[in-house]
């Protein structure tokens, strides 16, 4: 009998992050600074230390990963690769259905797989302070316990919204001995701005980058530095530590290959966690479908244009090539606060202007009731993020059943859903409902992209 749970060893963790950059037939398109040209290492020096900078513009396929990383990664790594036997038996289905649980972690998501890294090269550095944003909290959570291991200084600015509808997250944050308060705040000056235009703003992901960078450059010790929890390359390339481990545990499982891979998408770290290692094979010939999976509410890679925008509210940041909402997109309040944001990682818009990836969005109660699903068959209560790509698998669960074939599929199980149960609640009691973003107020939203550079397709 195929046991439920396929475990690796701490000896058998990967020792090297996989970068996706060395392997695309074509690169990306560059950051940009202000005057159009390629942005410098040095342009990024204000905000990010060297040390990371190099990682963000490295083309190496294999990058070490320290020994202090490693160490810390082995409180919960390597996760578990879990065959979902509960989940098949109430589909009916003939296909084969795994997920890495990545809410084992301490912070109950796969985002301490990039934080960790990211205090340890910023302490390396010299840096005693470091700044962020969050949405849902799951991102500020793992700074923060990040920061309370090595012994740095941590500020997290949280999406208004999601810090009034989730207030367990700022303790969690604030247990580990980071400071949390609501974006827009009065604490900076792009915070100010932000509530003198609108006073009653939920609050968005770009507005709060702004506020962590101009925290972070304004620090006249110059010992506080910014770190992004998604969206950028060295970001992306921390999470596919999860994509390495579950190669190896699907071979441990007898699986020869893998149909479906799907992860839900913001600014798209935890499915590229997943999703890269998986591509590198794809491109390399493999028959295989990936599927990122993001809310109609915010569906950045399945109707927003590909182009150059900011990653910010306020301009702070490079521009980037990235399908994209426009910068000053704020997305109604939806309960996955983690999707929330107006573009997706560079590196995965260029995968899906290459053909390699297959995106879908999926509405608000689809993704509630696929989260009560594998509640109910698994015993996992799911982030509502996590719940999007629970409900592509159940898509393609259901696929191969009307074909009568059989299927390996593939998702990331990206954080635990006990911080998030105020949603839960309104589900249960009928006040949530579906939203696909009106094409108005998406061209609203996008208008300001005209202004920009456009970058070269794949």
């Amino acid at each position: 009998m195929q046991p439920t749970k396929i475990l690796l060893d701490e000896s058998e963790m990967p020792r090297q992050y996989y970068n996706i950059a060395a392997d695309f037939p074509t690169p990306a398109a560059p950051p940009l600074g202000p005057d159009g040209k390629p942005i410098t290492p040095e342009m990024l020096a204000p905000v990010f230390p060297m040390n990371l900078i190099e990682l963000e513009m490295s083309t190496q396929r294999w990058i070490d990963i320290p020994e202090e990383v490693l160490g810390i990664y082995k409180m919960w790594r390597p996760s578990p690769l879990v065959r979902a036997f509960g989940l098949e038996k109430v589909l009916g289905t003939p296909a084969r259905i795994y997920y890495k649980n990545e809410s084992l972690s301490p912070a109950g998501s796969h985002k301490p797989n990039a934080a960790v890294p990211q205090a340890y090269y910023n302490k390396l550095a010299g840096m005693t302070r470091i700044t962020t944003e969050t949405g849902a909290g799951q991102w500020g959570g793992a700074l923060a316990f990040s920061c309370a291991l090595l012994g740095l200084e941590c500020k997290v600015y949280m999406v208004r919204v999601s810090f009034d509808q989730k207030p367990f997250r700022r303790l969690m944050m604030e247990a580990w001995g980071a400071q949390c308060v609501a974006s827009p705040s009065t604490d900076t000056r792009a915070g100010r701005q932000m509530l003198q235009d609108n006073p009653d703003t939920p609050g968005s992901l770009g507005g709060a980058i702004s506020e962590a960078i101009e925290d972070a450059v304004s620090d006249p010790t110059g010992r506080t530095r910014y770190s992004l929890g998604s969206v950028l390359n060295h970001v992306l390339l921390f999470q596919t530590v999860i994509g390495l481990e579950a190669k190896q545990q699907l071979a441990k499982a007898g699986e020869k290959k893998v149909d479906k891979v799907i992860g839900c998408v913001g600014g798209g770290s935890n499915f590229a966690g997943i999703a890269f290692p998986f591509l590198l094979d794809k491109m390399n010939g493999a028959d295989m479908e990936i599927i990122p999976v993001e809310p109609s509410s915010c569906p950045t890679m399945t109707r927003a244009p590909f182009g150059y925008d900011h990653g910010d509210l306020a301009e702070m940041t490079p521009l980037l090539a990235m399908h994209s909402l426009g910068h000053k997109f704020v997305p109604p309040p939806i309960h996955a606060g983690g999707l929330r944001y107006h573009g997706v990682a560079p590196q995965v818009s260029h995968a899906i202007n290459l053909g390699l990836l297959s995106p879908r969005a999926v509405d608000q109660l689809e993704v509630y009731d696929a989260g009560v699903a594998f509640a109910r068959s698994e015993g996992i209560i799911p982030a509502p993020e996590s719940c999007h790509a629970i409900a592509a698998a159940i898509q393609e669960a259901e696929k191969a059943k009307e074909e009568g074939v059989e299927r390996v599929i593939l998702f990331n199980l990206s954080g635990h859903g006990l911080m998030d149960l105020n949603g839960y609640d309104r589900y249960f009691r009928g006040e949530l409902m579906n939203y696909p973003l009106p094409e108005e107020e998406m061209a609203r939203s996008i208008a300001s992209l005209g202004k920009y550079p456009k970058p070269a397709m794949a």
